[in-house]
């Protein structure tokens, strides 16, 4: 069964333990500007959405990675990132709609989320219940695609 995360905007109360938990997994150290899931503030804090990847069915990442350093785990359905064959060349942030893969200065590789192996540790840590790791057939994830793919995003945030 494959699982992805739940994320309910109305929960989130952007206290940051999710981006804290992320990067200390995959950093090893409390780093929110090296975290795979990001808090995005609208109206002026009024509103807090967590984001980060969809792991999307049809990878534009995966596709666009001249070396094949981005795969399907097949056990979580997550893309990862082999760190040992990544040379950094960065297409892949570009390739992604969403913005959700970053470039990393530090290691000289892109960064993405890779759902903790299976098990996220965004969603251990969310106090509110904003993000919630559930069976994928549950999170309506084709409809959170089609809302991100939205051009209006003053729209879309108002719906």
């Amino acid at each position: 069964m494959q699982k992805s995360l739940l994320i309910d905007p109305d929960k989130c109360t952007s206290c940051l333990q999710c981006e804290m938990a992320c990067s200390f997994e995959h950093e090893g150290s409390f780093n929110p500007a090296r975290s795979r899931i990001k808090i995005f503030e609208f109206e002026h804090g009024k509103r807090a959405v967590p984001y980060t990847c969809t792991q999307c069915a049809e990878a534009w990442c995966v596709h666009a990675c001249p070396v094949e350093a981005l795969v399907r785990n097949p056990e979580t359905g997550a893309v990862e990132v082999k760190d040992d064959v990544c040379v950094g060349c960065k297409v892949c942030t570009i390739a992604c709609p969403f913005g959700t893969v970053n470039y990393n200065p530090d290691t000289g590789k892109v960064i993405k989320c890779d759902l903790c192996h299976g098990d996220p540790k965004c969603a251990e840590a969310c106090p509110t219940d904003a993000i919630v790791y559930v069976d994928s057939s549950w999170t309506g994830l084709d409809r959170m695609r089609r809302w991100a793919g939205h051009v209006d995003t003053n729209q879309s945030a108002k719906a």
